[in-house]
């Protein structure tokens, strides 16, 4: 069973069936889904009071076992339902609890709310007072906790349906993560999450986290070259090139190689610089990856050194400048390209390929397809998309890492990666994980050098 897929509502219900199929009854899925949640909010709550605010679907059905549960361990539960119960799981749960039920939350008095109004699958805005009574009975509440999603948050995209909903302290996703739990703005409603294992197997073509990876240490008779020769290509702004660098050295690569123009009197010792013509410097049969784009330039020069890296590089890191200036046409040659776009570089891709979609995934996706790169969408929600349709979601980094010069950082770590070995869609996972771990041990308010420094704390907490 994995822990870490990403299911849309489509998805989720198919798995839900399959599990029927094979002689699971809904009212058993629901006690096994609902018992898991009750056992968090049972600890959660210790001695204070909950409140279980039921709408009519199968996740009222859900609030209504939970209450029981919480009833049969001695907890003080009391149960609101707006709607009476629709589908014949949550009549059954409703029966099973056979305590009262008010219809509205005039009277509700507890330290604890359980939100089990509405679930998965949820695409249009709360009516106004179902949405009245969720934010009064939040506001009268000292603790929030959802049951699988918010109230009025759509599952396949993260979207708050309404205006004014509250933010809950902690969100149990049942059975598996869906799409909205880890995309803003819903996700930032959401607090702590936990997942509640029922019994979902692994289901194909699904989206995954891109976790803490796995990396494993150099092998005992590794050189600088086996462990992996990158180049960085700088152009007209050589800071963002030396910002790369050096979060690609803390990375694991064994060799990063400066390729620029001309010698830098800032660069570090450790760093070595090659001025000789790019052409000529790529042609070392020992490059593994190079990295194109930060401090790139966007004028003739730079775009005669983005065709050459293209033209010769084994695989490439493409960020910056060199999404600004890549034409579809220079991606003739059957080569391995990871990109790594920001929101506005994104769109600027896909108008030069002549794609759309409504949201940032969809248009990533399309991108990875229509030019054969991996795509890491970067910004609060990040993304890796490749082009045979496989997905990861980044999972939240430090808002700090909100300040120009982090991206570079980030590609740096990529090309690192890609020249270790790595493919570029794992490549990219690895990053993201790399550069938000990164962060965390900076501390808040560090300058993209005190960043590419705490790479390699973050890549030994991935040995």
């Amino acid at each position: 069973m994995s822990l870490t897929q990403v299911l849309t509502a489509a998805q989720m219900r198919a798995a839900e069936q399959a599990l029927f199929d094979a002689g699971t009854s809904v009212s058993a899925l629901m006690e096994i889904a609902a018992g898991g949640a009750a056992e968090w909010i049972r600890r959660v709550a210790a001695g204070r009071a909950v409140t279980v605010l039921c709408g009519p679907g199968n996740n009222g059905g859900d609030g209504y076992v939970i209450a029981r549960v919480l009833r049969e361990a001695g907890k003080a539960v009391s149960v609101i339902a707006p709607l009476e119960p629709k589908t014949e799981a949550a009549k059954a749960a409703r029966a099973r609890w056979g305590g009262s039920v008010a219809q509205t939350g005039k009277d509700a008095a507890g330290d604890v709310l359980v939100d089990c109004l509405f679930g998965s699958g949820l695409v249009r805005p709360l009516s106004h007072d179902h949405a009245a009574l969720l934010c009064d009975l939040a506001a009268r509440h000292r603790y929030r906790i959802a049951v699988d999603l918010p109230s009025g948050v759509a599952t396949d995209s993260g979207a708050v349906l309404n205006d004014g909903l509250p933010a809950f302290d902690l969100t149990l996703a049942l059975g598996a993560w869906k799409f909205a739990h880890w995309s803003l703005p819903g996700r930032a409603l959401m607090g702590q999450m936990r997942l509640v294992p029922i019994g979902i197997g692994g289901v194909e073509g699904a989206a995954q986290l891109a976790g803490r990876p796995r990396i494993a240490a150099p092998e005992a008779e590794s050189h600088k070259y086996r462990r992996g020769l990158l180049g960085v290509v700088g152009g007209a702004m050589p800071g963002a090139g030396l910002l790369a660098a050096a979060a690609a050295q803390r990375a694991g690569a064994g060799y990063v190689k400066l390729l620029a123009p001309k010698a830098d009197p800032r660069t570090p010792p450790d760093i070595v610089t090659d001025t000789a013509p790019l052409g000529e410097a790529l042609a070392d049969p020992r490059f593994w990856a190079v990295l194109v784009g930060p401090g790139l330039g966007r004028d003739a020069a730079a775009q005669a050194r983005l065709a050459e890296a293209l033209r010769q590089a084994p695989s490439l890191v493409l960020d910056a400048d060199a999404l600004m200036l890549l034409d579809p046409a220079m991606l003739a040659r059957a080569i391995t390209v990871l990109a790594t776009p920001h929101d506005g570089e994104l769109e600027t891709l896909c108008r030069s390929f002549g794609l759309s979609g409504e949201s940032r995934r969809e248009r990533a996706m399309a991108l990875a397809k229509a030019s054969g790169m991996v795509v890491l969408a970067k910004g609060p929600d990040s993304l890796v998309a490749a082009p045979d349709g496989r997905l990861a979601l980044g999972t939240p980094a430090p808002s700090w890492l909100s300040v120009a010069g982090t991206g570079d950082v980030l590609a740096g770590i990529a090309a690192s990666r890609m020249a270790t070995g790595a493919d570029p869609f794992t490549a990219g996972c690895q990053a993201l994980w790399l550069h938000g771990e990164a962060a965390r041990r900076a501390g808040p308010a560090f300058t993209p050098s005190q960043l590419a420094e705490r790479v390699a704390d973050a890549l030994a907490a991935a040995l």
